[in-house]
């Protein structure tokens, strides 16, 4: 699947949309994405902010997908855990954005070439209209090189 076909998919989405979640960009070889959250009547907790679950939901998939595409099929590449810290209300637009370095990968090739698990933390902020943190999120990604390719490989 193409980044823009799966762009389309998640802004199609119906929780994404119930929530505002707008994908903005998906770059074509898969090291950035920028997703949005609009403010909403229908999308605003009790206390006229942003419900803390869609602030995560709108960071959730987007380290794991991009770092499975990144390796390609030789791998696999699973969310294992994930940490939220709110700094401040979430009011009006808010985004996240993405990019995947080629040290990050580099550093999951090696810790996989033998076919051991690697578990890695990636961060990620959340940032208002004006350019204040929102959210922290940390989310934790599983990788291990596939069975096959470690028993062609012995």
């Amino acid at each position: 699947m193409k980044p823009s076909t799966l762009r389309l998919i998640f802004n199609l989405w119906p929780p994404f949309v119930a929530s505002g979640i707008h994908v903005t960009r998906f770059s074509p070889d898969w090291r950035h994405v920028r997703v949005e959250m609009r403010m909403r009547p229908w999308n605003r907790n009790y206390v006229g902010t942003h419900f803390g679950g869609n602030l995560f939901a709108m960071t959730d998939p987007f380290w794991m997908i991009p770092i499975k595409e990144c390796l390609g099929n030789d791998y696999l590449v699973w969310d294992k855990a994930a940490e939220i810290e709110f700094v401040k209300p979430g009011k009006g637009t808010v985004h996240a954005e993405f990019n995947v370095e080629d040290g990050a990968l580099d550093e999951i090739r090696a810790a996989t070439a033998g076919g051991e698990k690697y578990l890695k933390w990636f961060p990620v902020d959340v940032i208002d209209a004006q350019g204040d943190v929102v959210a922290r999120v940390r989310k934790q990604v599983y990788v291990r090189l596939k069975e096959r390719i470690r028993t062609a490989a012995t």
